[in-house]
């Protein structure tokens, strides 16, 4: 495999949902492109709202996918939850969570 094709083929992850803790920034940005370039839709998470916004445009514009940002400190359960909620209401589902 060259390693401008990734490890996912295309549309491996389509329909899925995927929640990324601290995909904002380092390797849960990472991981959130790979898996939107793969189908994925993705809700990214942390405690910094305005990094998560910023993260979710620059990816929904460079990948075409759907990012779903909230703050959420998993410290927090009902914050957890609140994020669940969002989740669910917004995708319907949560198929991985990247923790």
């Amino acid at each position: 495999m060259d390693e401008s094709t990734g490890m996912l083929r295309d549309g491996a992850l389509k329909d899925q949902v995927v929640v990324v803790t601290g995909g904002g920034t380092g390797l849960g940005r990472s991981m959130t492109e790979a898996f939107l370039r793969a189908g994925a839709k993705v809700c990214i998470t942390s405690r910094k709202l305005d990094v998560l916004e910023g993260t979710a445009k620059e990816l929904e514009r460079s990948t075409g996918g759907t990012v779903l940002p909230v703050a959420c400190d998993v410290r927090d359960s009902k914050a957890v939850d609140a994020l669940l909620a969002d989740v669910i209401a917004r995708f319907g589902k949560v198929d991985v969570l990247v923790n």
